[in-house]
């Protein structure tokens, strides 16, 4: 018994769950439920095509006689609304679980370009130093002084005057993309910068050196992988600033256009409704945005506990 239990490791999975971090994770409730929470929301959102009864971006299935159906807990809903309609006449929980699809799309190509930008920059201001280490920080330090919306809003809005409204929705997924990417990157350059800075002057980068590693090997084999943990931690919590920063472009006008609805177009094409009654039309597509940057969040905050070393000593 003892040879055929020898021969058969424990998988990768088995070996996550008996760690501390997936001690942690069992004996955290919050962590439990929020993960669960976020794994329904994503699979709700990735499976939409098969999930939603009606299909929000074709209009043979939209008709404007439907619109402004309530739910169907309220009396003049139709059964086949069961979140009832837009403004537009398209069925509202198909419509969510595309425009969630969405903005978990956004949001997660954004914070992938952002990580991209800052870890590369991260790395060779910390490993390099002297004065690209000062150019590249003076550069974050400028980026900082900016918030993400006011960037974001120049440069969505001088886009959209150069190329036309037209040009601006059928591309509208991409610039957002890139201007919510490209102003987050200093989290990300700053944390790894530090890291660097630490890692470089240990012995193992001396002997990697020794044996003839380039810097490029050197920083991104040895230094970046003692760097994950903070990005981890970072990527979770930009993940929800991401969808936040699209929900709110959107809700401006400068986001997605209402035929490609993402939840932030939806609450701002239904906010001229809410006074007149059809609340639903931005409430519900609301709670949702709530629910999915709360669950975020509260992973982010027990993954950053979890991973810092700090709170685990004595």
């Amino acid at each position: 018994m003892s040879n055929l239990s020898e021969s058969h490791p424990p998988s990768f999975w088995t070996r996550i769950w008996e760690s501390n971090i997936g001690y942690s994770f069992r004996s955290n409730p919050v962590a439990v439920a929020s993960l669960m929470i976020f794994i329904v929301i994503v699979l709700m959102a990735v499976f939409a095509p098969l999930i939603a009864p009606f299909d929000p971006y074709d209009p043979a299935q939209i008709d404007i006689m439907n619109s402004e159906y309530p739910p169907v807990w309220i009396d003049g809903s139709d059964p086949k609304f069961l979140f009832g309609t837009d403004d537009q006449g398209r069925d509202l929980w198909s419509t969510i679980l595309y425009g969630t699809r969405l903005s978990l799309l956004i949001g997660l190509c954004a914070v992938a370009l952002q990580a991209f930008l800052g870890i590369t920059i991260g790395l060779l201001a910390g490993y390099i130093g002297g004065r690209l280490d000062s150019l590249l920080m003076r550069l974050a330090d400028i980026q900082l002084s900016f918030s993400t919306l006011m960037v974001a809003i120049i440069f969505l809005a001088v886009t959209q005057a150069m190329f036309g409204s037209e040009t601006f929705n059928q591309y509208a997924i991409y610039f957002l993309i890139v201007v919510i990417g490209v102003a987050e990157w200093p989290q990300y350059a700053r944390t790894v910068r530090a890291t660097v800075l630490a890692e470089k002057k240990k012995e193992y980068v001396d002997g990697a050196r020794v044996l003839g590693f380039g810097p490029m090997r050197i920083m991104v084999r040895h230094i970046l992988p003692n760097s994950l943990s903070p990005i981890f931690v970072i990527s979770t919590v930009q993940v929800a600033n991401a969808i936040i920063s699209e929900a709110s472009l959107s809700f401006l006008g400068l986001g997605m256009p209402p035929s490609q609805p993402s939840l932030g177009s939806l609450i701002s094409s239904g906010f001229d409704y809410i006074f007149s009654g059809s609340w639903w039309i931005t409430a519900i597509p609301g709670v949702v945005l709530v629910i999915l940057v709360l669950v975020i969040n509260l992973l982010g905050d027990w993954m950053r506990d979890v991973l810092n070393p700090r709170l685990h000593k004595g």
